[in-house]
């Protein structure tokens, strides 16, 4: 195998502390494969941020993110429309863009011998969705962004320290539903406009959050097309009959889940927070864009 020039990004908090030996296990694996590694772990994301933009400006040949959604995010960020694939090992708490890319999830030799591998032949290009918010850079997304209750619980649970995994979104869900209110939407869909009120709303990439919620379970990562999920304004009751069926992504047969595609989305709603792979977006409205082939993938 050609040695090759990679940075690996570090996430030293990724799954509380229980993946902090992940990051160190790939970079050996990599230079073991004889490749050359600059190994990039710093205390901060901002730190961290700023380091990557600095070794990826020298233009590696990969880099590679070792964490969950938040790295990818990061990783996506800096590489996206660009040659510079990206690589994941996934240690974080939700790894649903690892999920989607069929990427093993809690096995790090696994996902670290696909690696190695895929580095061997050319990556697999997807899509990846651009996000304009006025006053702010553009930036972008490679899984879900969410924009209603299940925002609120993003946030929530991102200042949960308690439990530790994916139960976290569990938890922090049964919370904010105490407080749960529809909230009216604009949205406009490649031009037409949709004026609906919804509980959630999700616009995705990818099929699932969360940790495994299946939310447009027939999204697809390549097809040039976001999926639009929006649920209706729902009793707390009523919720909960549904919100079971999410992990199985059989919530779309109910009348009151409506999903549409298209390749431009604006989203407007007052008082809204959005998420997009875990990370604060900042308040509506937004535009987002799907850009087909923008992030290069070093996965199956």
């Amino acid at each position: 195998m050609t040695a090759l020039r990679i940075v690996v990004a570090i996430n030293p908090t990724a799954s509380f502390g229980k993946g902090r030996a992940v990051g160190p296990t790939v970079v050996q694996s990599l230079r073991g494969a004889g490749h050359r590694v600059t190994a990039l772990s710093e205390p901060t994301m901002a730190d961290l941020h700023r380091e990557a933009e600095k070794a990826v400006a020298l233009a590696p040949d990969a880099l590679v993110v070792v964490g969950g959604d938040g790295m990818v995010s990061l990783g996506a960020n800096l590489v996206a429309g660009t040659r510079i694939p990206l690589g994941i090992v996934p240690s974080g708490t939700g790894n649903d863009v690892s999920r989607g890319l069929r990427i093993p999830i809690g096995d790090t030799d696994a996902a670290t011998d696909q690696l190695l591998s895929a580095l061997a032949r050319e990556p697999r290009v997807i899509d990846a969705a651009l996000i304009r918010h006025a006053g702010e850079p553009d930036r972008w997304y490679a899984g879900v962004l969410s924009a209603g209750f299940d925002a609120l619980v993003n946030e929530r649970a991102n200042l949960m320290r308690w439990p530790r995994g994916k139960s976290r979104y569990n938890v922090a869900l049964f919370r904010e539903l105490a407080t749960l209110k529809p909230t009216t939407y604009r949205l406009v869909l490649d031009g037409v406009e949709w004026n609906t009120a919804g509980t959630l709303v999700s616009i995705a990439n990818n099929t699932s959050f969360g940790g495994g919620m299946l939310i447009t379970p027939d999204a697809l990562l390549d097809d040039g097309l976001l999926d639009v999920c929006v649920v209706e304004p729902l009793s707390r009751i009523a919720f909960l009959g549904i919100f079971p069926r999410v992990f199985k992504g059989t919530h779309v047969t109910d009348p009151r889940v409506s999903i549409r595609r298209a390749k431009h989305v604006r989203i407007e709603a007052d008082g809204v927070v959005a998420y997009a792979d875990g990370e604060r977006v900042g308040p509506l409205p937004l535009e987002i864009e799907i850009v087909p082939g923008a992030l290069r993938i070093l996965s199956p």
